[in-house]
């Protein structure tokens, strides 16, 4: 005879803040900003500051208020902290948009 499964709403919690999901949002953040620092543009000879946008991404993990009960849980975050950072991702008039973080979302998130 099978043993019943009962859930622990606790226990759930308690996994969801556990070390493990925490490593593990940190691993699928870093697989994203891997694919990020392949894909980023890097500028041409007559850029001021090449590479700087490649080198400017980072991944850490943030707790944030997540779901309904609005609980603090673990999130990956991957970001740049170029100053024009959304110039590349989102374009202007006179730049075409990249969606450098878009794509590597698209692509490294597993």
């Amino acid at each position: 005879m099978a043993a019943r499964f009962r859930m622990s709403n606790r226990g759930v919690g308690q996994l969801l803040n556990s070390a493990l999901i925490s490593g593990e949002m940190l691993r699928r953040a870093e697989v994203i900003k891997g694919v990020a620092e392949a894909i980023s543009p890097v500028g041409g000879p007559g850029d001021p500051h090449p590479g700087n946008y490649k080198r400017s991404w980072y991944a850490r993990v943030e707790r944030k208020a997540v779901g309904r009960s609005r609980k603090r849980r673990p999130v990956g975050v991957v970001g740049n902290s170029a100053y024009y950072a959304r110039w590349a991702e989102f374009g202007t008039e006179k730049v075409r948009a990249h969606h450098v973080l878009l794509r590597a979302a698209a692509a490294g998130g597993r």
